[in-house]
């Protein structure tokens, strides 16, 4: 019996478990457990991925909202201290009265004993509206006019020219000596400035801005105070105090951000993650301050990341038990599936031993039996195993019909595919000079003879097919010997539409029936006495010439010094007619057409 040409592929393969044990699965329910393996394992990451993420996200979002809310109340606390600190220099100004202005003895007994709220502040002056200094009070003793700071000074002009209370900027280069001066105009009952008085807070004091503002100091967390111009007012670390906000890590870009965008100071706070670093920002409006938290995001979650790993080991270590128990359960779930691959390998091993004649030994032993899927899958193994071997005999004797007609038509006959011979029948190879095997496998078309004038016999089949999806005509074929045998062909397609499936190729010897055409097209143009073109040949061949001349211009003209038309007649031909005869005649003709 033999097996189709795919039957090697798909039944004789080599297994690579052969001695496993009957219950051990096979490739698929490998694979499938595989599977099954990593979808647990990937399910189970994905699920702890996603958990610990949102833990995570969540997380960061409370510490993000806890650092936003923490910013916004140290800047209305700071806001709070300023509005404070001009409460209490209102009521300075409150108690001051024109007469004192002219008395500095009263005005100094008043700032210096009769007033508590002047000692709130560091300094205190008082001036009239003229610009004369008439009290400066430092620490709680007075102080020479010209001891006056210049910017302090030009504060008190500017409340004086003003009319309305101000709030200046940073006084001072030193974080010891860094002061902010409030001032206060002085009006009489009916509004019009008399003076003005000023109090003066050191940047450091109580009052304003204490060290304990930015304690306790943190590793990831930094609370800062600055300015508007980036100058540093409180820092945990006293040495960066009146430095450049610019130099704090993660900070320095969200300001240069700020400062490029131009924004006003917005009330409330705003929060953005800067690389590692998560930076809130608050205003405090009257001194145009800014308060920053910067916070190092990864080591805030250090705690949650020591938590989270954790967990990643504890969701290891049950996605790996369930993942055990499930391959254990599918294993023995799938073992009547292994019983029914071994039976079946039993089963084709026998037609093997068929096939060899040693007997079908093996090969009606029992199918294992499971409600479901098995028993359906040995039912339909059971059927397609005797229609395979009813297949196989139909086959074979199908073979050996066609082969017997292969061996006895009069006509050569191949199938191709792809171009190349598959089937051949013994004519063809009688043609050819080939034998089947020789044939087999070789290219239809690489047999075709070349051709004179540089014809393209492939190509022409070629165009027939995609032209009419058939070929009929001559072809020179190249004999094993080098000869070349003329035969007409007829090509057809085995299934009309799908070349895919092949060509069957008829082919006849027309070698003889060649020559005679050739032959009498030759005798129908040619003088059998002369061998040359007959008048009617010459005179169509010249006109022909002289219209494809006709039809090129001069500039087209080929470049062969032009063409000559001889013409030849004999002198005195008839008297060799009538002296010698006519054969003579012929002879001399003959001669001259042979040698002229």
């Amino acid at each position: 019996m033999t097996r189709p040409e795919h039957a090697p592929a798909l039944w004789e393969q080599e297994s690579e478990d052969a001695g496993s044990p009957p219950w051990f699965p096979g490739p698929l329910v490998r694979k499938l457990l595989l599977v099954a393996a990593a979808a647990i394992v990937l399910s189970g990451a994905l699920a702890a991925w996603w958990v610990s993420h949102a833990i995570a996200q969540d997380s960061m979002d409370r510490l993000v909202s806890q650092q936003n809310d923490e910013v916004e109340l140290v800047a209305r606390l700071l806001a709070s201290k300023i509005e404070q600190s001009q409460k209490v220099l209102s009521t300075v100004a409150d108690s001051i009265t024109p007469e004192m202005l002219d008395s500095p003895a009263s005005l100094e007994w008043l700032l210096q004993q009769g007033l508590p709220a002047v000692r709130f502040f560091d300094a205190m002056q008082v001036a009239r509206k003229d610009g004369d200094l008439r009290v400066n009070l430092r620490y709680g003793k007075l102080a020479k006019a010209s001891d006056l700071d210049p910017a302090e000074r030009d504060y008190l002009v500017r409340t004086l020219l003003n009319g309305k209370p101000l709030v200046s900027g940073l006084i001072g280069s030193t974080a010891a000596d860094a002061r902010v001066m409030f001032t206060m105009p002085l009006l009489r009952a009916e509004g019009r400035v008399m003076g003005a008085v000023a109090g003066v807070l050191r940047l450091q004091s109580q009052g304003l801005l204490p060290h304990s503002l930015a304690l306790p100091e943190r590793s990831e967390s930094r609370l800062i105070v600055f300015t508007r111009d980036g100058v540093i007012l409180s820092h945990p670390t006293l040495e960066r105090v009146l430095g450049k906000v610019s130099d704090e890590p993660g900070l320095g870009e969200v300001y240069a951000q700020w400062r490029s965008a131009d924004q006003p100071l917005a009330a409330g706070a705003t929060t953005q993650l800067q690389g590692t670093h998560v930076v809130s920002l608050a205003s405090v409006p009257m001194p145009q301050w800014l308060v920053a938290r910067v916070s190092d995001a990864q080591a805030m979650l250090e705690p949650l990341h020591g938590a989270q790993r954790r967990a990643w080991w504890l969701a290891a270590e049950a996605t790996g038990a369930v993942c055990v128990l499930a391959v254990l359960a599918m294993v023995w779930l799938a073992r009547p599936l292994a019983l029914l691959r071994q039976r079946a390998r039993a089963v084709l091993e026998a037609e093997d031993r068929e096939e060899e004649g040693a007997g079908e030994a093996g090969a009606d032993g029992p199918w294992p039996r499971s409600s479901g899927e098995v028993d359906d899958v040995v039912r339909v193994c059971a059927r397609l195993l005797e229609s395979r071997r009813l297949g196989w005999r139909g086959a074979q004797v199908v073979e050996r019909q066609l082969q017997a007609v292969l061996d006895h038509v009069p006509l050569g006959i191949a199938l191709t595919r792809a171009e190349h011979v598959e089937v051949v029948s013994l004519q063809a190879c009688r043609l050819l000079g080939y034998t089947p095997a020789q044939l087999q496998g070789h290219s239809l078309l690489a047999l075709l003879a070349p051709q004179e004038g540089g014809v393209d016999v492939a190509q022409r089949v070629h165009a027939e097919f995609a032209a009419h999806g058939v070929f009929d005509g001559e072809l020179p074929l190249l004999r094993q010997d080098g000869g070349t045998l003329w035969v007409r062909a007829q090509g057809q397609p085995v299934q009309p539409g799908d070349p895919a499936r092949g060509q069957v190729w008829t082919l006849e010897d027309c070698t003889a029936e060649r020559e005679a055409r050739l032959q009498q097209a030759w005798e129908r143009t040619h003088d059998p006495l002369t061998q040359l073109l007959d008048r009617t040949e010459f005179k169509r061949r010249l006109q022909v010439l002289l219209a494809e001349r006709a039809q090129r211009g001069p500039q087209q003209q080929p470049d062969d010094g032009g063409g000559v038309l001889l013409f030849l007649d004999l002198d005195h031909f008839t008297v060799v007619n009538d002296v010698a005869g006519r054969d003579v005649g012929d002879a001399v003709l003959s001669h001259l057409v042979q040698h002229p």
